[in-house]
């Protein structure tokens, strides 16, 4: 298989790794993929050769199998949406996977017949010459981007299908079998007035059921009820009380199981090319960056988020904040409100010496300034004369 990554310059493997590798080691039978499919493990992404039967040595644990269906050149040669899995693998084990071409995606219900797994594992020595080797000079590169991601949170979070798609799969809210519900719908037979009114014939969609990855749900509400006035701004200026619901919902018995769920987030986004797990990062970087409260009782969590960013920021490509990041300045603001709350006399001293040091990294790698107009929007208090009233 060909490498179609730009830094595939590979590194020598030590000779005692690459005999635990080949001893220990897992490997994907992969049949059938199609000449010039994209395909990737982890950091590492080919085009398929015609030599092409999958993959071995692949360290045991947690991986993100990835590829792209490619139309024949005639056809034009464009690459396909891609589509993803995590999978953990044990050592030694064969997963054998079938490419279906109607549905331009493996098939590993193989995996689950001993009977067929046993004689392709009899012929392994046969098929090695067929098999490339896992890409060993990413793997420190993987482990550090998944390092808090266990395969109990990579399973409660990847769909239920079992694939992470790039492009969502949709179907019409309502399916209009019956007269009444097409009668209902904007007649599409005049020209349209304006593109709201353009928009709104459009039939309504939702994402096919099981397709969904399962991310935690951020709360829109971020106050109990209840609340004053005063708690209700108070909650809003610090994400304590949203943080802490989503912890108590969805991660009560692991709460650092948070930073598995942000590396799925990113992993999605940064290798599947899922636009959903970006905006799912954001969201939980904000309820992680902007809850001081929670910064003071959670000290691991947040010693961990800080070795979490720290190398997330290190494999975003250099144009990627210029791009994304930049509109509204997003990831600026919500660091420069984690440093000013990290640096509070309440906050655990090993935490706020380490946040120190991780700003003087951003500040020294990316030229950031999170001490600039830090006040320059804050609200400011006037104290009014005795009874004096605002309208």
């Amino acid at each position: 298989m060909a490498s179609s990554s730009s830094s595939s310059s590979s590194v020598d493997m030590d000779p005692d790794v690459a005999r635990r590798l080949f001893e220990e080691g897992a490997t994907l039978v992969l049949l059938g993929v199609p000449q010039g499919t994209e395909f990737g493990i982890d950091c590492k992404s080919w085009q398929v050769g015609p030599r092409f039967r999958g993959v071995k040595m692949i360290p045991p644990g947690l991986h993100f199998i990835h590829y792209s269906s490619v139309n024949s050149p005639s056809c034009g040669g464009q690459i396909g949406p891609k589509t993803g899995l995590f999978l953990t693998l044990k050592p030694k084990e064969v997963v054998l996977g079938n490419w279906d071409p109607k549905e331009e995606d493996l098939d590993f219900s193989a995996s689950k017949n001993e009977e067929e797994v046993s004689r392709i594992r009899a012929t392994l020595r046969e098929l090695d010459p067929y098999l490339g080797p896992y890409p060993y000079e990413v793997m420190r590169k993987w482990v550090s981007l998944t390092d808090r991601l266990s395969e109990e949170v990579a399973n409660s979070l990847q769909p239920l299908s079992g694939r992470i798609c790039a492009f969502a799969d949709v179907v019409p809210e309502i399916d209009y079998r019956h007269t009444k519900d097409r009668a209902e719908q904007p007649r599409n037979d005049t020209a349209c007035q304006s593109m709201r009114e353009g928009l709104d014939r459009l039939p309504r969609m939702k994402q096919r059921e099981g397709t969904e990855v399962r991310f935690s749900k951020i709360p829109k509400k971020t106050y109990p009820d209840g609340a004053t006035p005063a708690q209700i701004t108070q909650c809003s200026m610090d994400l304590s009380y949203a943080l802490e619901t989503v912890l108590e919902k969805n991660h009560k018995q692991q709460p650092l199981n948070l930073l598995g769920e942000l590396q799925f987030a990113f992993v999605c986004f940064l290798i599947g090319n899922v636009y959903e797990g970006f905006e799912h990062w954001k969201s939980l970087l904000t309820l992680l960056c902007r809850s001081e409260e929670a910064m003071q009782k959670h000290k691991e969590l947040y010693l961990g988020l800080i070795a979490v960013l720290y190398h997330q920021l290190g494999e975003i490509p250099p144009d990627f904040f210029v791009d994304i990041v930049s509109q509204n300045n997003f990831l600026t603001s919500t660091l420069q409100d984690f440093f000013q709350f990290a640096s509070g006399p309440c906050v655990d001293g090993t935490l706020r010496k380490r946040a120190e040091k991780f700003k003087a990294h951003l500040t020294k790698k990316f030229r950031w300034d999170f001490d600039a107009d830090l006040d320059d929007c804050a609200p400011v208090v006037v104290e009014l004369p005795e009874g004096v009233t605002v309208d």
